[in-house]
């Protein structure tokens, strides 16, 4: 299709081109050799009478045209995608979609845990990848390059729809023979052992549970390791007086199959709220539809939620 003398088709290479910024990485995006693409940013350069792209150092970068263009483009072939795929039927017993998926280890291992156990046997030949959390995880859904987010509320973007999923409660663990665990654990004991936590991202940024503590009680517990991920905490806690503050779905899943024990905290934290978010364009795409609602199926049955 073309529209004033445009072939149509290299805006699909116009969109990988201005969000790759690689020629390779473009190619690959949209199954295409490298010359093909190539080819294709000459005559996009022609047309516009532009770059578009330009090398600097060893990266390419946008020219002012180029970025003025990246955002309308994309939104465009977003919306004509979901245009298309509104009409198509969807049979998740057949279908071998692959979905993508931005969240932590902690959902990563409780929550898609149990929906990849149910889509074993409702949709065996369905595919999941799971990407961790960057800084503004956001930006990936608006270039299409995820299908979800499943973050705390707080962390979703006000510009695209979402639904809360659950509420999690905190708890603390650490190894069974911990004799301060014994009997449940004291603020003295929680304030006196050594913890094991996580930071997230180039930014180091704490915990939910971090936060809350220090604004809610003005409680600064001593950290004394500190992880990349959520599923490296208990390797750090059997053998050793270390204790843990984590998510309560989290800690029991981890002492299932290691010497923890969990118990209750000596403060109350307020639950975080968790949701589920998808692109706008995408609402009416009846694989993400189904998606969606499998996964708050699933977090319905073994989480709860005030909504």
């Amino acid at each position: 299709m073309r529209l004033n003398r445009l072939d149509l088709n290299l805006l699909v290479a116009l969109d990988a081109l201005l969000t790759e910024r690689s020629i390779t990485r473009a190619a690959e995006r949209i199954n295409l050799s490298q010359p093909a693409t190539s080819g294709a940013l000459a005559r996009l350069r022609e047309y516009f009478g532009d770059e578009l792209l330009v090398r600097v150092g060893a990266q390419m970068k946008p020219t002012p045209l180029g970025e003025s263009l990246a955002t309308p483009v994309h939104n465009i072939l977003m919306q004509i995608q979901a245009t298309v795929e509104r009409g198509v039927q969807f049979d998740a017993a057949q279908s071998d979609r692959k979905f993508r998926l931005l969240m932590s280890d902690y959902t990563a291992t409780t929550l898609m845990a149990m929906v990849i156990r149910r889509l074993a046997d409702i949709a065996p030949n369905m595919r999941i990848e799971i990407l961790a959390p960057i800084v503004g995880p956001a930006d990936e859904l608006e270039q299409g390059r995820i299908d979800f987010i499943i973050m705390p509320v707080y962390a979703l973007s006000p510009n695209h729809p979402s639904q809360i999923l659950f509420e999690e409660q905190f708890a603390c663990i650490g190894c069974k023979k911990n004799d301060k665990l014994k009997k449940g654990m004291t603020l003295e004991a929680f304030m006196d052992l050594g913890h094991v936590t996580v930071r997230f991202g180039a930014n180091r940024a704490r915990t939910q549970d971090q936060e809350l503590l220090q604004s809610v009680y003005g409680l600064e517990p001593r950290i004394e390791i500190i992880a990349a991920t959520f599923n490296a905490i208990p390797q750090y806690l059997p053998g050793t007086r270390r204790i843990a503050t984590v998510y309560q779905h989290l800690a029991d899943t981890w002492a299932r199959y290691l010497p923890l024990k969990v118990v209750p905290l000596p403060v109350d934290l307020k639950p975080v709220p968790w949701g589920i978010q998808w692109h706008q364009y995408r609402d009416l795409d009846p694989g993400i539809q189904w998606m969606r609602d499998l996964i708050i199926e699933v977090a319905r049955e073994n989480y709860t939620t005030s909504q």
